[in-house]
């Protein structure tokens, strides 16, 4: 990352949103679910992608999510494939709702 990102949940939007220097850079959207967040997309402005936000957002969700005590359910490949990479975050799987994260072994 070049310049430092803000993250914050925007629950009206059901949006953990990215900021850089105060501009929207990336989001992820999310659908909850009784002690769950279900991970549906993430959206990386084209001139961010490869600086390490999508990474950072995800961890930031990731770390949300933990810290509320919620499982997790990625739909969107990108939060699967991190999880894949970073198997600490394995635990936040829901063990009934594991979406796209085996589809990606």
């Amino acid at each position: 990352m070049t310049a430092p990102m803000m993250t914050r949940r925007n629950d009206e939007a059901s949006s953990y949103d990215a900021y850089v220097d105060d501009q929207l850079v990336g989001m992820i959207a999310y659908e909850t679910a009784p002690g769950r967040l279900i991970l549906t997309h993430t959206a990386i402005l084209p001139e961010y992608q490869g600086h390490g936000y999508g990474s950072a957002l995800v961890r930031w969700v990731l770390d949300d999510a933990k810290s509320r005590g919620l499982t997790v359910t990625p739909i969107c490949p990108t939060v699967a494939s991190y999880i894949h990479r970073h198997n600490e975050y394995e635990s936040l799987l829901d063990p009934e709702h594991r979406g796209v994260y085996d589809d990606q072994r």
